[in-house]
C-alpha cells in the first residue's frame, strides 16, 4: 500500500509539473496576424534577395546596381531576425518565395539594359509599398511583442529603400505611387492601392497577371497572403 501511495503521488507531482510547462506553450502560440506577417515578410526577403541578386548582375543603371547590393544586405540581415523569431515560436515558414514573386523574379531574368533597370525599379516599388503597409499592420494589429518589435525595426529599413527607390524613379521618368504627407506609403492613400486593389505596377510580393510594367494588376499586400 505505501508502495501504491508513493507512485500516486510521484503521478500528481509529475502532471503538477507538466501543467505550467504546457500552460506557457500554449500561451507562447503567436496569433494569425503574428504567424502571417513572419511568413510574409520571410517570402519578401527570400524574393528581395533574388531580385537584388539581380539587378547587381543585370543592371545597367549604377543606381540600381548598389541598390541591388544595398536590399540584399538589408532583407538578410532582416531575414536573420525572422527566421529567428519564428523558431522561438514555432511558426513555420514557407520555403520559396510566392508564385506570383517567382513570376517577377522570371520576367526580370528575361530582361537587360535600361528595361531591366525600369521593369526593376518599378517592381520594386510595388513590393516596398505593400510590405510597408504589411508591417504597418503587424504593429498596429499584432499581439506577439517579439513580432511587433521585428516589425518596428524593420518598418524604417524599408523606407528608406522606398525613399531611394522614389529618388531613382524620377531620375528614370517611373510612375512613383504616392505616399502620406509624412512621406510613408500610405495604404489607403489616393493613388496608392489598398491591399487586393489595382496598382500599375508588378509587384515582389503580389498577384500580378500581367507583369509589364505599367500593366493592370492585382497587388495584396503580403500579410492577405
Amino acid at each position: 500500500m505505501l508502495g501504491i501511495k508513493r507512485l500516486g503521488l510521484l503521478a500528481t507531482l509529475v502532471v503538477v509539473g507538466l501543467a505550467p510547462a504546457a500552460a506557457a506553450e500554449a500561451a507562447a502560440q503567436p496569433s494569425a496576424q503574428d504567424t502571417q506577417y513572419l511568413q510574409a515578410v520571410h517570402q519578401v526577403n527570400l524574393a528581395e534577395i533574388v531580385t537584388g541578386n539581380l539587378a547587381q548582375k543585370k543592371g545597367q543603371n549604377e543606381q540600381v546596381k548598389q541598390l541591388g547590393q544595398q536590399f540584399v544586405t538589408d532583407h538578410t540581415q532582416l531575414d536573420q531576425t525572422v527566421q529567428s523569431t519564428a523558431q522561438q515560436l514555432n511558426v513555420s515558414l514557407p520555403s520559396a518565395p510566392t508564385a506570383d514573386q517567382q513570376k517577377v523574379v522570371d520576367k526580370l531574368n528575361g530582361l537587360n539594359g535600361a528595361a531591366f533597370d525600369k521593369a526593376w525599379v518599378t517592381a520594386e516599388l510595388a513590393g516596398h509599398v505593400q510590405a510597408i503597409q504589411a508591417t504597418q499592420t503587424e504593429i498596429s494589429q499584432g499581439s506577439e511583442q517579439s513580432v511587433v518589435q521585428l516589425a518596428q525595426d524593420a518598418l524604417p529599413v524599408l523606407q528608406a529603400h522606398y525613399d531611394a527607390l522614389v529618388a531613382l524613379a524620377q531620375e528614370l521618368g517611373i510612375p512613383v505611387p504616392q505616399t502620406s504627407a509624412s512621406g510613408t506609403a500610405s495604404p489607403n492613400g489616393s493613388g496608392t492601392p489598398a491591399p487586393g486593389g489595382p496598382t500599375e505596377s508588378p509587384a515582389p510580393g503580389g498577384t500580378t497577371e500581367s507583369p509589364e510594367p505599367g500593366g493592370s494588376t492585382e497587388t495584396p499586400a503580403p500579410d492577405n497572403s
